[in-house]
Formats: structure tokens, sequence, C-alpha cells
């Protein structure tokens, strides 16, 4: 459902990704009425939308919220931007619904697969919708790639090496993203976007092969329909290649297809969830069923045991 009105509203104002959001909103003509942060250092929000309404509290926002939905068309909150940590965005996204908003969700829209099947159901009551970031579907680098492999015929199986670090402080491990109950751990907190990059350009997954699983980094081997995928995802600073340790350098993403050139989409990032508001705002964006296959591929990750057997151990690993 496309709203006329763009009247959102924010839950987790103090986390690092809320400023792309309240950025995108901005960009994109909208108006933010409301934020909401158990922390309250969300100083942010005056860079933005200063006369926005502020909570600390959940129950305060949802009154609020309901509130003005009751008062007028007008002031009622069309959009509900979720970056809240990863164990309570369906808690968060329901509440959206329940508020006949459309929910935004940051990833990943929800931690177990059973959940999308409820958030369904839910979007057809309440008549409205959600949708989920996946930011790396629209970044330059990986959609000329994609255009690239749609255009050439399919080969039996493309040699894929998939690497993702970035550099976390001693916090990560304290913070909620190292509590694997909460943020599901690496494959879910840092890996959800790039495996779904993965599904979307080379097919549905066959079976998976994890290395190592480890609370810094996981690595392990993916048969998809048209490629084997070694990956490695890691916010270990050891892990970063010499010359981007050497160049004073924090994170390294790359994708290689078949020995090739590497392609890095290190940057490029800055302005990928304006675009992602865009598509969502004309009616385009990402939706559940987009989600559902990187999300099922997140949990069978995490249920499937290391495995002694170390060929196709990706090549930054080869001599460990």
């Amino acid at each position: 459902m496309i709203s006329k009105n763009k009247n959102f509203a924010l839950i987790g104002a103090a986390g690092y990704i809320a400023p792309r959001h309240m950025r995108a909103i901005k960009e994109n003509g909208g108006n933010l009425i409301a934020a909401m942060d158990p922390h309250d250092s969300v100083g942010i929000i005056d860079s933005y939308f200063p006369k926005a309404s502020f909570f600390t509290e959940i129950e305060r926002l949802d009154r609020h919220l309901e509130k003005l939905r009751r008062n007028s068309e007008n002031e009622r909150v069309n959009y509900i931007s979720i970056c809240s940590p990863n164990y309570l965005h369906d808690a968060h996204v329901r509440l959206a619904l329940r508020l006949r908003a459309t929910a935004i969700c940051e990833k990943p829209l929800v931690s177990n697969p059973w959940n999308l099947d409820a958030l369904e159901e839910l979007e057809n009551e309440y008549g409205t919708s959600v949708h989920t970031i996946l930011q790396l579907r629209l970044h330059p680098a990986i959609l000329a790639l994609k255009q690239q492999l749609d255009a050439s015929p399919r080969r039996e199986r493309d040699d894929v090496v998939l690497t993702y670090i970035t550099k976390r402080g001693k916090w990560y491990g304290v913070s909620w993203k190292g509590d694997e109950n909460k943020s599901g751990g690496l494959v879910v907190n840092i890996g959800v976007h790039f495996f779904d990059i993965l599904i979307w350009m080379f097919g549905k997954v066959k079976s998976i092969t994890v290395h190592t699983s480890e609370p810094q980094r996981w690595s392990g081997v993916l048969e998809l329909e048209h490629a084997r995928v070694r990956c490695l995802l890691s916010v270990d600073e050891e892990d970063l290649p010499a010359h981007i340790r050497e160049a004073g350098g924090t994170a390294y993403r790359s994708l290689t297809i078949n020995s090739g050139e590497a392609i890095d989409f290190t940057t490029g990032f800055t302005d990928l969830h304006t675009r992602s508001y865009a598509e969502i705002l004309a009616g385009r964006g990402f939706t559940i069923e987009d989600a559902r296959p990187s999300i099922q591929l997140t949990y069978d990750i995490r249920q499937t045991a290391p495995d002694k057997n170390k060929d196709n151990k990706h090549p930054l690993l080869e001599n460990r």
C-alpha cells in the first residue's frame, strides 16, 4: 500500500545505522514525526528532524502513534523505520502493522524463517506491508555483475570467493551484537546481506559446509545452483589482507568469480539507504518473500556443525 503522506517514526534512534535512515527519510521528502530508543544519546536527530518527538519507552511511543492515527489521516504515521537490535525486529514490525503503518526494517527482517509466515498473515489482516533493507542489490558493482551474469550463458558451476572482513573492537563482543541469542551471530548480523545477493545471482542453496564457526569468524562453502561459493566473514583485524592493514583500512569486501579480477565493493555504500527508501516509497521495495531465502540460509547455517574436512577452504585461510 503506497501512502500519499510521508510521515515517519523511527525505532532504534541511537544505533549505528539510524542516521542512514534519518538521511534517507530527509532526502526522500519525508518527515520524522517521532523516534524512540531506550538510550538517550540521540542528538543526531537535530541534524535532520529537530522537531521530532522522542521517547525512551516503546509503550509511550505506541500510545503516541495510536493517538496520531486516531486524530486524522494527515497526522498519522505512514511508515515506521526499525533499526532496533535484531532480536526485537519481529516485535517492532508487528507494532508497525498493528498501527496500520508500512514497516521498513533493517536486516535481518527476522532471525527465524517461521516468523516470516506470521508477518505475512498480519500484512493481510491489517492491509499494510513490510519492507526490508537489502541495499546490496542496489550497489552499482553488484548490479553490473548481476546484469553481466544474466546476459551470459550459464556455466555448469562458477567458482566464487566471497570475502567480508570488517574490523570491530572489544565493544562488539560485549554488545548485543556479540550475543548470538540476540544477534544470530556473524552469519546473521553481517552475513545476511551477502547471502542474499549470492542467492539472487547464483540460485537456490543445494548444500552447506561449515569450516569455521567462531564469535569473530565464520567460513564455509555454499553449493548453489550455479556456483560453489567459498565464504569468509570476519570482524577480526588480523584477517584483513596485508595491503589493507598497511594502508590503515578497516574493511575489505570482495567477490571473485572463476579466479578473475576481484570486485571490490568496500565503497559505494553511502547513498544505498536513500535509494532503498525511494524504491519503497514508489511501491517497489523488497518484500518478505525477497528476504525469505537468505533468512532460511542463515538459520540452516546455524544448525550445521563444523566439518573437519577442510577441502575448498577460503584462500585467506588456506595456511591456517
